[in-house]
């Protein structure tokens, strides 16, 4: 995470949020939750939960006075007396929002921390996490004839199931938020329906947007030429290549340095564009690049050649050391030329 710092936490709320689907209802405190002897569980816990480069603001068409998460959040921010009431508010709102079969029920905790740091500005910060997976911890008991164990279910102190750290600045253009979203397979309720955020379009979004179009590409929708699956984790090296040795991103540069070839160039330059559109992805030609945001992606880019059940070649390097062919029996083969054995 960039320059940021979590100060101390001032007050803490949890609900109860059922599925609204399965009519399981809300359960509201309407008193604050007394965090003295488990501060040193929670705050390592948000600690360790957003760090994340990338980030969000809430956002409403026509309008972002029309979002209701930014109302209720401008409200505390304005007033931290109407905290417990606009909690509720939000918890309210979520409940209205779960009705996927798949959402479960769970806590949803909201805390009002103080004293944090955003860049070079203090500012104060709400969190909201929502858990819907419990873990079991085997309590220790005594009894008569000596000790017993007893398997107890309860919040995971290791990670969120889902949460959002709302920093009170930048309020005109829906503030500053980071987001975490562990379980995101119901339709992405969390973000879209009850918070509905979209990404400040930062060098970091910028950056993991177009590897993502990139790797989509490569991997994809490359069946009209008759590249090989060890070219195509050639192309996706090259592209990560590029990332790695550039401090900023030409469109034109990284098309010619990766793709060389004009009619490769022409059906990437098709595919950006349609999936700008279908996705609504506003992306430069130019930005400064996000050395984080290319760590992040060049983990999930295959360098991997699986053949069969037999053999996995990991390719990093010179795609002309590796050739593909086939035997006078019809059997399919590589060819690898090497230097040095480790």
């Amino acid at each position: 995470m960039q320059n940021i710092e979590i100060g101390k936490m001032d007050k803490l709320i949890i609900h109860f949020v059922g599925n609204k689907n399965n009519g399981d209802g809300v359960k509201f405190s309407n008193s604050l939750t007394d965090f003295d002897k488990i501060d040193d569980y929670v705050m390592p816990l948000i600690h360790n939960t957003f760090k994340s480069d990338e980030f969000h603001q809430f956002y409403f068409i026509p309008t972002i006075e029309l979002n209701p998460m930014y109302q209720f959040i401008s409200s505390v921010f304005n007033n931290q007396d109407s905290f417990i009431e606009q909690s509720q508010n939000a918890a309210r709102y979520l409940y209205d929002k779960s009705n996927h079969p798949q959402i479960k029920g769970g806590e949803l905790g909201v805390a009002y921390i103080k004293d944090c740091r955003f860049e070079d500005e203090e500012v104060d910060c709400i969190v909201i996490f929502k858990s819907e997976s419990k873990e079991t911890v085997l309590e220790v008991n005594s009894v008569k004839n000596g000790l017993n164990l007893k398997n107890v279910k309860g919040l995971s102190t290791r990670k969120l199931d889902k949460g959002c750290l709302i920093f009170n600045t930048s309020k005109e253009t829906g503030f500053i938020l980071s987001v975490i979203d562990n379980r995101n397979s119901e339709a992405q309720y969390w973000k879209d329906e009850f918070l509905c955020i979209q990404p400040i379009k930062n060098e970091y979004h910028q950056t993991n947007e177009f590897l993502g179009i990139t790797k989509e590409f490569i991997t994809n929708e490359l069946s009209d030429f008759e590249i090989s699956k060890s070219d195509q984790i050639d192309l996706l090296n090259r592209s990560v290549d590029y990332f790695k040795s550039h401090s900023n991103f030409d469109k034109a540069e990284f098309e010619n340095e990766v793709f060389s070839d004009d009619s490769l160039i022409e059906s990437f330059q098709k595919f950006d564009q349609q999936f700008r559109e279908e996705n609504k992805v506003e992306l430069l030609d130019q930005f400064e690049i996000s050395t984080s945001a290319v760590k992040k992606q060049a983990r999930v880019f295959k360098k991997v050649l699986k053949l069969d059940k037999n053999f996995h070649i990991y390719i990093h390097g010179d795609s002309e050391l590796i050739k593909q062919g086939v035997d006078d029996d019809g059997r399919k083969f590589y060819k690898i030329y090497y230097q040095d054995e480790a």
